[in-house]
Formats: structure tokens, sequence, C-alpha cells
């Protein structure tokens, strides 16, 4: 970072702290604890100045409902430029037909993906049964059929506890009531999907949607055995692919890996391993591209105008090869620390990785996944407790850590550096132990070894001072 960035960034605080000094000072402060800790949170990644200068711009200001060049306020051609720039930036990086680059996060992304499948699958066809080009040319009767028609449709999604998400059908989330859901797990001994037990519940369940993706799920998948699945029982294909994004825009998961080709729509975040601002994307095919379209109002309101330019700095700086180099060293560097505490006798759910996420089970420590996550993060390692199959703890104590790549790799660390870490984790694992509670151990309070958090704090700040975060950058 050169000494303008610095000054800029440093004139922004300033004028700050004259309206809210504790926005300014807290926001000093997370610079200060991010480039003090080892960010090993797989969700997270460090967005490049030009996409967080990008964001703090005049679009802020701008109300765009609707689309390019067919919008509802005035005065958006510049809108326009940004939203255009967005779209053509991730259809050329991930060889879509269509992008829509309006949703605000990953679960609008995926409502947006959900309700243009509806609206394609379900609305379209009953309009033109009764003759009406609108929802609103329908008389009440017609309208509640179907409304209780989009009630019975049904969703298959990876299940929590082997590493799905919310959104995939979970029943306290929306997607859980919008939807029948059903989800699908794992191999109980190998904890990998198992796809002719997924062919044969979603043949016995008849899905509208089978949703492919994940959030803790440490392997690849089969993109094209999915397809070939949702195919034979007429199921639209939707790939969540938020965590791995990055991946599929690096050209590390191609072929049967890469979603786009397989999947009818496929929804992501825009920052995690894609390492931009913090958003929302779908990609569809030509079919649902209109359906899609109608994000607003179905869904959304008024876009981030200035995120959306945010966006397109993040996508285009994705489609430069340095950060196919990126995405590979993210790959490289989780198969070195899922190693390196396999090593070292930690238990990984699936026995390792083939992507960016490695899932311990700390359970053999004899401790819970909170008490693991606020162990390391008292020993400066920022991690976040995740459920493992079966997980006798729940989705609240849980007996398992998710950690990730992505963050680190952007600062430059390598196999040597996530060998070290993966030391630092098994040391602050094996050195805590469960307080004591009334009625036995706690699941949530701990204690850690005599001087272990203090020597696991300097050990990880030679790593860091060895990459520093925005160098230059001076607050």
């Amino acid at each position: 970072m050169n000494d303008a960035w610095s000054a800029i960034y440093s004139q922004a605080l300033a004028l700050i702290e004259q309206v809210e000094p504790r926005v300014a000072a807290a926001t000093r402060q997370e610079l200060a604890d991010q480039r003090a800790s080892l960010k090993l949170i797989a969700s997270e990644n460090y967005a490049s100045p030009a996409v967080l200068a990008t964001m703090g711009t005049w679009f802020s200001d701008k109300y765009a409902e609707g689309t390019v060049g067919h919008r509802f306020y005035a005065g958006c051609q510049n809108v326009d430029t940004v939203e255009a720039a967005a779209a053509e930036h991730a259809r050329e990086l991930f060889g879509a037909e269509y992008a829509y680059a309006q949703p605000h996060s990953g679960i609008d992304a995926n409502l947006v993906a959900y309700w243009s499948i509806l609206a394609h699958r379900v609305e379209s066809p009953t309009l033109e049964r009764l003759g009406a080009k609108t929802v609103n040319d329908l008389s009440e009767g017609d309208w509640e059929d179907l409304r209780h028609t989009f009630a019975e449709q049904r969703v298959m999604g990876m299940s929590l506890d082997v590493g799905g998400h919310l959104t995939h059908g979970f029943r306290p989330n929306i997607s859980g009531k919008m939807f029948r859901q059903r989800s699908y797990g794992t191999d109980p001994i190998t904890q990998l999907i198992d796809y002719d037990t997924l062919r044969a519940q979603a043949k016995e369940f008849k899905p509208l949607i089978i949703v492919a993706g994940y959030s803790a799920y440490p392997r690849r998948i089969n993109f094209a055995k999915m397809r070939e699945i949702a195919d034979e029982v007429g199921a639209t294909l939707f790939v969540d692919m938020a965590h791995f994004a990055g991946l599929v825009a690096g050209k590390v998961f191609t072929g049967d890996e890469n979603p786009v080709p397989h999947a009818h729509i496929v929804a992501t975040t825009t920052h995690k391993s894609l390492r931009g601002p913090r958003g929302g994307l779908v990609l569809a095919t030509k079919e649902y591209a209109a359906d899609v379209d109608r994000g607003c109002p179905m869904v959304l309101g008024g876009p981030l105008s200035h995120v959306m330019a945010a966006k397109a700095v993040a996508l285009a700086e994705a489609r430069q090869p340095s950060f196919q180099t990126y995405a590979q060293n993210v790959a490289d560097n989780a198969k070195v620390l899922a190693e390196g505490l396999a090593k070292r006798g930690v238990k990984l759910v699936t026995g390792g990785t083939d992507n960016h996420i490695v899932l311990l089970d700390v359970s053999t420590f004899g401790i819970t996944g909170r008490q693991a996550e606020f162990a390391l993060l008292d020993s400066g390692i920022v991690t976040n407790r995740n459920s493992i199959p079966n997980d006798p703890n729940g989705a609240w104590y849980t007996s398992g850590v998710r950690i990730g790549t992505p963050a680190l790799t952007t600062r430059g660390f390598g196999p040597a550096e996530f060998d070290k870490v993966a030391e630092l984790i098994h040391g602050v694992l094996a050195g805590t132990v469960p307080a004591s509670a009334p009625n036995g151990p706690s699941k949530a309070k701990y204690v850690l070894a005599d001087g272990l958090a203090a020597r696991t704090k300097a050990a990880a700040a030679e790593l860091l001072d060895a990459h520093p975060l925005y160098p230059g950058l001076q607050l």
C-alpha cells in the first residue's frame, strides 16, 4: 500500500472521528486486531484497498430499483455502468450465460435463486394455463390455488450437521419454511457424499429443487453427477458456491467439479474465497435469466450501488492471472494445514481436505467446539466452532472447529507457515481442559495451561510480522 492510500484512509478516519469517535476508534482497533491474529475463519478474507475504497463513495446515496436501462428512478445512468460492469466480469470470469449482481448477501442471492425457480417452474406454467399475463390478473380463487401450489413444492439440500448451510432447507430458516424439505447426508463411515444414496432419496422424494454446495464440507462435489440425479427426477439443480467461488474463479475446480456448466442456477457471495466486498451474486442459464432478473421486486429492494461497484472491481481483480495462482495456493495450503494437524494427532472430519476448509473433531481432546474456539481466540487464533456429523453437543456447543486458508494465503502464508499454524493449534487444543461445573465438566468454560496463550501469541506474531496486513497503512 503506497503513501497515497495511507493518507486517504487516515483522512477518512479523521473525518469520522469528528462525528462519532467511537466508530473511528473501533475501526482502528479492528485493523489492529486483524493484523495481530491468525485469521482462520473459512468464510473470511481481506479485500484489496481498491475494493474497500470503492464502497465508500456517493453511489451509496442512489436508489436504483429495477435493472440496467429499466429503472424506477431517474438519474441511474452511472449505476447502470457499474452494474453492467459487474455482470460482465462475472459472466466472463465464470463462463456463465447470465449474471445478476444485485443481491445484498449470500442469503439474498439464495432467495433470488429459489424464487426464480418457483417463478419459472410453478408460476409461469400456471399463468399460461389460466391465460393470465401476471399474478395481478388472477382471480382471488386462482391466486389462492397458486399460493397453495407454491407451498407444496419440495427441496433437497445437504444436512446442516454434515456441512450444509442454513439456507439449504434447514427448518428454522426461511428456506425450510418455504418448502417441504428433506436433507441428504453423508456416508456414516467415510463422511463423504454417497451419490447412489442421494439418487435413491431423490427418486423417492421427487423434489422440485436439489441444492448442492456446503459451508463446512471439506471435500469437492461432482456436479456432473448432481445434474444427472436432478435430470432423472425432473429437478432444477441449484448450486450454492458461496464458500468455494474463489476456487471456481481461480480454475482450481474444473470439469465435473465446476458447478457453472452443470447447474441451472448458481448463487454465491462475493467475499469469502472470492476476496471481494460483502454481497451476493447469481449466475444462471439463459432459460432462467428473465426470472432471475425479477429479483427486484420479487425478493430485493433497492440495490446497494456502491457495493455493486466494489463487486465489479473485485471481479476484475479475479480475472487477473495472479488470482489463479492465489486460488491454487489456497487449496495447497489447506492440504498442508490438514496434514500438519493430522500428523500431530488431530482428528479431521473426512480425514482431510481437497478444498479450502479443514474441519476438526476436537472431542478427542475432551473439550467442546465452543471451548476450543475461545481457547484458540485467547491465543491469537481466530476460528469458529462448527457441528460435525452426528454431533453429540448440538449446534451451540458443537464438537468441531472449522478453519480455512483464504485469508492467511492472502497475507502471503505458504506451506511452512501453515505447518507452524497446525503446530500452534494442536498445542492450544492439547493444553485446554474443561473447567469444573456443579454438575461435572463445563461445556463452555475452560482452563488453559499456564503461559500457553502468551507463548502461542508470541509465536503467531513472528509469522504475522513476516507477512504484514496492508503494509504501509498507518492510522
